[in-house]
């Protein structure tokens, strides 16, 4: 069990943390019954993108033994066999999407789209360059939707678009550590590297990081944000996110790192001291 749960890469679970986005920029963090949905929503895509992972895992075992972590992943060493793998799946699927319906049939209806698009990819989108990074940021997307439809919010439309567009710049900058560290293996390990150049990754990464910034910084000062929570101050946070962005692609340019975005956001000093400050004013300014 517990290596089909590590199947299951908790580690990235770090991803759907995004769920909680409508709650907090709602100023409702504080309602338990609200809170008490998005930890639920949270739960239901800690399981379903679980079954994702273990999907892929179970596609990807062959190639994986090029890659040098992922081929010390219990499906790909064989712990946990194919058989078993893929009997879990569909109970990793279900019963999330079940639990969605009962909280919330959008919640339900968007995680079903999910489930379906992040499968697509693992049969068949992940080999088409470009879409395969696109696939990967809607999926950070309809996570970010849920959490607004499970405590009934919208959420700006910027910052969706900042959700879009975060999961977009790790995505490319996955690809361009894969092509760093992997060479001339690239290719055997993961096919659709094999349309990507270190220029082309350069170029995409620049686009998606600039884009990110105008974006969150339009989020700030737009009349909506302003007159949600009644003051200009989100601004601030604007230097604490600019600095966020540049120590990552400092850690993929300069220390080779960026394989596995949720090790560097728990283990990297400077990019915690971020986050926790960035967490820390955003609350200041919504809150107090």
């Amino acid at each position: 069990m517990v290596d089909l749960i590590r199947s299951m890469r908790p580690a990235q679970w770090t991803k759907n943390l995004i769920v909680f986005a409508g709650i907090i920029f709602s100023g409702n963090l504080f309602r338990s019954d609200l809170l008490f949905r998005s930890a639920i929503t949270f739960a239901i895509f800690c399981l379903l993108s679980g079954a994702m992972y273990i999907m892929n895992d179970i596609l990807d075992r062959n190639q994986d033994t090029h890659h040098p972590l992922k081929s010390k992943r219990p499906i790909s060493l064989g712990i946990v066999s194919t058989t078993r793998a893929k009997l879990a799946i569909p109970v990793l699927t279900i019963v999330p999407l079940i639990l969605a319906w009962i909280l919330e049939p959008r919640v339900a209806i968007a995680a079903a789209a999910y489930a379906g698009m992040m499968s697509a990819y693992s049969l068949w989108l992940k080999r088409i360059p470009i879409l395969d990074v696109l696939i990967i940021s809607f999926g950070l997307f309809l996570r970010a939707l849920s959490g607004a439809f499970a405590v009934s919010v919208e959420m700006s439309v910027w910052l969706f678009l900042c959700t879009i567009l975060l999961a977009l710049f790790l995505a490319l900058c996955k690809r361009k550590h894969e092509l760093l560290t992997l060479e001339d293996a690239a290719g055997r390990h993961r096919r659709v590297l094999e349309h990507y150049t270190d220029k082309l990754l350069d170029q995409m990464i620049a686009i998606a990081t600039g884009s990110t910034i105008i974006a969150y910084a339009i989020y700030t000062i737009s009349p909506e944000t302003v007159g949600k929570f009644h003051t200009k101050n989100l601004v601030f946070t604007f230097p604490i996110v600019l600095f966020g962005l540049f120590r990552y692609l400092y850690l993929v340019y300069r220390e080779r790192a960026g394989g596995a975005p949720e090790q560097l956001l728990l283990n990297d000093r400077q990019l915690i001291a971020s986050i926790v400050l960035w967490a820390i004013a955003v609350g200041t300014i919504i809150y107090v």
